[in-house]
């Protein structure tokens, strides 16, 4: 009887370390930190968090935090770029990008909280239906893009919209490059690059704001490369532009 415990305390063993080891062996390699300011923390699928810093890896199952008066620059495998706003919880949800391969081409990522301005790289350039933007109103799809986004739930109060007050509550979009398609349950608005959206609920049609009422999402100057100033598709943060840990 004592045999028969230590072998199935060895299996229970075994099947315990196989199970730990798994996720890990899953996770596809997303991206790289290449801008940072203030602290950031990467949460796995299995719950074990590190603290992000100039270089490190971020990976498909990652939930991103940044703290107050942080923000931070990811760039991703196939050239595109995600750059955070502070007090922003994005979870990358599925990540598959082989340059060789572009059947295979998948990101979607969900936005629960803040801020961020996203670039698409060749995935999205290559296979647009491939991108989603995920949030608690709305889902954005892409058509090569440079655009931002803001949820606001009673927690925006540090962003000022024009007029001096605080976005409403809701999902805000504005799009730099190329086009965006917010869906909600009532519907589907597109928009395009000069243009302001807002959705206020999931049951809502998302819908266009001029441009003197809308709000932008913006981010510091330093995290901002030639490529994306001057708009003219490609991502945020090439092997060429400089890193750097912003103080």
């Amino acid at each position: 009887m004592s045999a028969r415990r230590e072998r199935l305390a060895a299996i229970s063993l075994a099947a315990a370390l196989l199970a730990a080891l798994l996720p890990e062996v899953a996770l596809a390699l997303a991206g790289q930190v290449t801008h940072v300011s203030g602290a950031v923390i990467a949460r796995g699928p299995t719950g074990q968090t590190r603290i992000l810093s100039l270089r490190s890896e971020v990976n498909e199952g990652d939930l991103i935090v940044t703290s107050e008066n942080t923000y931070v620059r990811i760039k991703f495998t196939d050239g595109g770029d995600v750059v955070l706003r502070p007090n922003t919880q994005l979870k990358i949800d599925t990540y598959s990008y082989q340059e060789s391969t572009p059947s295979g081409d998948g990101l979607a990522m969900s936005l629960l909280k803040g801020g961020l301005r996203s670039v698409t790289g060749l995935l999205g350039r290559r296979n647009p239906g491939a991108y989603k933007l995920n949030t608690a109103t709305a889902t954005v799809g892409i058509r090569g893009t440079h655009f931002g986004a803001l949820v606001c739930n009673n927690d925006c109060a540090g962003v000022l919209a024009p007029g001096g007050r605080p976005p409403a509550n809701g999902l805000h979009v504005d799009v730099s490059d190329g086009v965006i398609v917010v869906t909600t349950r009532a519907g589907s608005t597109e928009f395009r690059i000069g243009d302001f959206g807002f959705v206020p609920s999931q049951n809502a049609m998302p819908v266009l704001v001029p441009q003197n009422q809308g709000t932008r999402v913006n981010v510091p100057q330093q995290m901002v490369t030639r490529s994306e100033q001057s708009v003219q598709g490609g991502g945020v943060g090439r092997a060429q532009d400089n890193e750097c840990t912003i103080r």
